[in-house]
């Protein structure tokens, strides 16, 4: 491996939307663009022009952005069998589409030129090399996909590189080697990449992987150590199947691992933000656990674990999360040690030696998770625990009773009613309020106790609310774990509670939020 820039070519709005599960508008790809575009990529493969009117629509739209690293790309297959390229419908829509570079892709195994295409050996070189040559004369940088590659090369290896000997033949700028079918293993990649070196060492050789076998991304690093300088992929690892080789993970590895100029100076920060923007425009959750730039990529649980960061933070984490944008978190469970919590004290800027029977705290958090609570979601509710044992911490308020009442009336219907008698300083409020349900009711009469005393407790909204049934064995006597999730703005907290009465469960997490909300108000 002697090169040191690696040119990274995108396909999420081509490969990527072939996902199950992912379509994106225009509007989305275009997105995207800018997403990609601010990241630094070099290539943005826009879509299939020759496929539908919205990849067309796309590529009369992004020549209006004002991109500034990024290459527009045309995606497409060789001209028909027995046809010419100028008389091609395909061809001419990518000449239609008016992007600079334009990738070609064309058959490699002799399975697909015989029974998929229905052609001749001969005949698929040739339409290899014509359509290459045309869109070459035309201007056009060509980036030549060999589709099946790997698979066409172990079953018929004179013919495999023979379809590359076409498109060289054609003025192809890049070779891209492709494992489509996702089956190869990393070294079978270096070997086959390897040979395609020197068969052809002065022209630059590209790779494109899928995740059929969990290798896309173990694949796209063993051809770079080969000789590869073009990589594609795309965000997240989106795909057709299991995805394709995910450039979040390989751009990381690439620079901090191969130490190999992929992304301008400094971009690397962004990938975080970049691969969650994306997620969030294909109505995808972000998966938590990705390497590099998931939530729990940094996440770290273990009390020894924790301990061993905070003496040096190398101990158990392999690159500077702040590097990709990212940040370590400490979660706080019954496998936490005292340095998860005085992290997490940390985290929410309480000083350690306002900090009173820490070791107490820390034996509360076990027996309750032995209860069925579970803080690993719910970081207001260990915060709570935090700040009252905090030397002189006053609560905002204090519940002395409740009451809720479900009723079914022959008129009426079903409905809930809750009473509650709270204590703020040396004030006593006493309070009843209706609700579609005995929680919802609950939620009423504290917010009408609290709200004269605390106006901006009506800005509260909650957003989320779950349950889990923790023995179900027990049948109705289960243990129930409830979790919350308030909002105020664009801040959001979460908290639990864990009980075999629901009600009951769900007092613990709605007192924990509300007390949190009004304490981060109070700090401003």
């Amino acid at each position: 491996m002697t090169q040191s820039q690696i040119w990274l070519y995108d396909t999420t709005l081509r490969d990527g939307t072939q996902a199950e599960g992912i379509s994106l508008s225009v509007e989305d790809k275009l997105k995207v663009t800018r997403l990609l575009d601010d990241l630094g990529v070099h290539y943005i493969e826009g879509g299939w022009p020759g496929s539908n009117p919205k990849d067309m629509a796309y590529f009369e739209r992004v020549r209006d952005l004002d991109l500034k690293h990024a290459k527009i790309t045309a995606f497409g297959s060789t001209c028909r069998v027995g046809a010419q390229p100028q008389d091609d419908a395909n061809i001419q829509a990518l000449m239609n589409a008016g992007t600079p570079v334009v990738a070609l892709v064309g058959k490699s195994w002799t399975l697909h030129v015989t029974d998929v295409l229905r052609a001749t050996p001969e005949e698929n070189l040739r339409i290899v090399r014509e359509s290459v040559a045309y869109l070459k004369a035309q201007g056009k940088e060509v980036v030549y996909d060999a589709e099946h590659f790997f698979d066409g090369y172990k079953d018929d290896t004179d013919y495999a590189l023979d379809t590359l000997q076409a498109a060289v033949a054609g003025g192809a700028d890049v070779l891209v080697l492709c494992d489509t079918n996702g089956g190869a293993m990393p070294w079978e990649i270096a070997e086959i990449v390897g040979e395609v070196k020197t068969r052809f060492p002065d022209v630059t050789l590209g790779i494109h992987t899928h995740n059929d076998g969990g290798m896309a991304d173990a694949n796209t690093l063993a051809a770079v150590r080969a000789g590869v300088a073009h990589v594609q992929g795309t965000l997240n690892g989106y795909g057709e199947r299991c995805g394709n080789a995910n450039l979040c993970t390989l751009i990381p590895n690439l620079e901090l691992k191969m130490a190999l100029r992929a992304l301008p100076q400094g971009n690397l920060a962004n990938l975080t933000r970049t691969a969650h923007a994306a997620a969030s425009i294909a109505n995808q959750t972000p998966y938590r656990h990705a390497p590099y730039v998931g939530r729990s990529a940094f996440a770290h649980k273990g009390g020894i674990h924790v301990a061993a960061l905070r003496r040096n933070p190398n101990s158990y984490q392999h690159v500077d999360p702040e590097l990709l944008g990212n940040k370590s978190r400490f979660i706080v469970s019954e496998l936490s040690g005292k340095g998860n919590l005085l992290s997490k004290a940390e985290e929410a800027g309480i000083p350690s030696e306002e900090l009173r029977n820490l070791p107490d705290v820390l034996q509360r958090i076990k027996a309750l998770e032995h209860q069925g609570f579970t803080f690993e979601g719910a970081d207001a509710s260990v915060e709570m625990m935090l700040y009252r044992s905090r030397n002189g911490y006053k609560p905002p308020f204090e519940m002395i009773d409740f009451m809720v009442v479900v009723e079914h009336r022959e008129r009426r219907g079903l409905f809930a009613e809750a009473t509650m008698k709270l204590r703020v300083g040396d004030q006593v409020f006493h309070t009843a309020a209706e609700g579609n349900g005995p929680v919802n009711a609950l939620d009423a009469a504290l917010r009408k106790a609290l709200v004269p005393v605390y106006p901006r407790l009506a800005e509260f909204d909650l957003a989320d609310y779950k349950v889990h049934i923790l023995d179900g064995d027990a049948g109705t006597a289960a243990t129930t774990r409830v979790l919350i999730d308030v909002q105020n703005g664009t801040r959001r907290w979460s908290t639990v509670g864990a009980s075999a009465n629901i009600i009951e469960a769900s007092w613990y997490a709605l007192a924990d939020a509300v007390e949190y909300g009004l304490m981060i108000l109070s700090k401003g």
